[in-house]
């Protein structure tokens, strides 16, 4: 059985005309008999949020074998080094990005249930997990960074190719009951 937790719920805090001046991601823990697998690890600021996650749900950080980046944006990256035991994966567009990381080709299960999927625009590697468990999830990172881009249909902010980012949003959408965003809490779909 495949289990879900959300370590750290991300969001982006704006200025009053639109400017980013804060940004830290969701962090995920898929956890099965034997394996344990952190989706993004977010910002230093949520260090402390994500060290309380793992304390109430009874895991320890160095019981983490695999650490799965949607994408290189520092956001997301910040505490790779809280999983010592645990090996980095990327796409191999940003692997240059992340030191110590592995590329992970999409299309690629990492256990079953748990598969990785290309959804560009955001970056030309950002990737999703999707994950069969009670429901299908889809942690999307930036390829859907918000609930207000699932109802708007609209591209993340910033992106490298609007068209491919509207296409990854719309993956994601036939695949997922419930979305876990890169900055927004987890949402059901109106599937």
């Amino acid at each position: 059985m495949i289990n879900l937790d959300v370590l750290a719920i991300g969001n982006l805090h704006k200025d009053n005309y639109g400017k980013i001046i804060e940004a830290y991601s969701s962090s995920v823990l898929i956890r099965t008999d034997e394996r344990m697998i952190v989706v993004d690890t977010s910002t230093r600021s949520m260090l402390p949020a994500i060290k309380a996650s793992f304390k109430q749900i009874g895991v320890f950080p160095k019981d983490v074998d695999t650490v799965v980046l949607t994408h290189s944006h520092f956001d997301h990256i910040e505490n790779n080094d809280m999983f010592e035991n645990a090996r980095i994966l990327i796409h191999p567009d940003e692997q240059s990005e992340v030191a110590g990381s592995k590329p992970i080709e999409a299309g690629a299960d990492l256990i079953p249930g748990v598969s990785i999927v290309h959804t560009p625009g955001h970056t030309s590697g950002s990737i999703s997990v999707f994950v069969k468990a009670d429901k299908n999830y889809a942690i999307a990172g930036d390829a859907l960074p918000r609930y207000g881009n699932y109802v708007k249909m609209a591209p993340p902010a910033f992106h490298t190719d609007k068209e491919a980012a509207l296409e990854s949003i719309k993956l994601i959408i036939r695949y997922a009951d419930v979305i876990i965003p890169g900055h927004d809490p987890p949402f059901l779909t109106n599937r």
